[in-house]
């Protein structure tokens, strides 16, 4: 897309996930993860310059790859980086507390920041066998802040009713989010802070402090408090001061669409979202 005056749902998504990272951070995220890993690149060529972005495994380091491939397990995220990490060192750095970031999303959330990508309905009763955490159940564990993000907020109607991302509580709890049934993040003696940010198609949350449940914080220009509530399993705290998202500059969507040519980015994004446009900001 060569328009410069609008930019789609991905680009935003994109812009709101980078805007997360914060200058000097080592940030990480999953093997599969092209959104995750294009707002990595756009931070790190737009306000983030002094980030450490291990690109998945082999992690290269600060790699700046001639185009996005569709898994970060690929060898064009060795090029252009300043080394290579592997996996073990990963964990090592969690465990020492040195990982400031990582992004992690899942098939199900629910309201304190615990994902699921293992199995819906439990492995005692396993309806669908999802790819599993790898890494994530420990590093959710370790990691300083998580960003937690779902293009998947709206509900999907089934023949047994409304089938939600958003729940109560999972199934299964691949990651640690901020309380689980067997209590919080600092009775379960972690290190890591937990769930910062959450980013998904129809808003921004953060974590409410004390309670750690969910809090909608801003909406997009697009959708609304009620889109969100009609389309979450439970509901939401909503901050008192709700605010309505700005666009990205004019500028970021040129850095995306330089980086990620292939567009290999918006196949995380329903199709049905993909029509979604944003006048971008002057």
């Amino acid at each position: 897309m060569s328009d410069n005056s609008y930019c789609t749902i991905d680009e935003f998504f994109i812009k709101l996930l980078s805007d997360t990272i914060i200058d000097g951070e080592i940030i990480f995220y999953g093997g599969s993860s092209p959104l995750a890993m294009t707002a990595a690149l756009l931070a790190k060529k737009s306000h983030a310059p002094n980030m450490v972005h291990i690109g998945g495994n082999p992690g290269g380091l600060d790699p700046d790859p001639p185009f996005l491939p569709p898994t970060t397990h690929d060898w064009t995220m060795l090029e252009g980086s300043l080394g290579a990490i592997n996996i073990d060192s990963v964990f090592d750095l969690g465990s020492r507390g040195k990982m400031d970031r990582m992004f992690l999303s899942g098939a199900q959330i629910d309201m304190y920041g615990n994902t699921n990508v293992t199995a819906i309905g439990g492995v005692e009763k396993v309806k669908v066998k999802l790819p599993g955490g790898g890494g994530g159940a420990k590093l959710s564990c370790d990691v300083k802040n998580l960003v937690l993000w779902t293009t998947r907020h709206r509900a999907r109607e089934s023949s047994r009713g409304k089938v939600y991302t958003f729940v109560p509580g999972v199934d299964f709890i691949t990651a640690v989010g901020h309380r689980t049934p067997s209590g919080s993040r600092k009775e379960l003696g972690l290190q890591g802070i937990g769930p910062e940010w959450l980013i998904t198609n129809l808003g921004v949350f953060d974590f409410e402090e004390g309670t750690g449940a969910m809090r909608l914080r801003s909406v997009f220009p697009d959708t609304s408090v009620d889109d969100v509530i009609e389309n979450t399993g439970f509901e939401p705290v909503i901050h008192p001061h709700l605010e309505t998202l700005e666009p990205p500059t004019k500028s970021e969507p040129e850095i995306i669409r330089r980086n990620d040519c292939l567009e290999i980015r918006k196949r995380e994004i329903p199709e049905e979202e993909l029509g979604r446009r944003f006048t971008l900001k002057t």
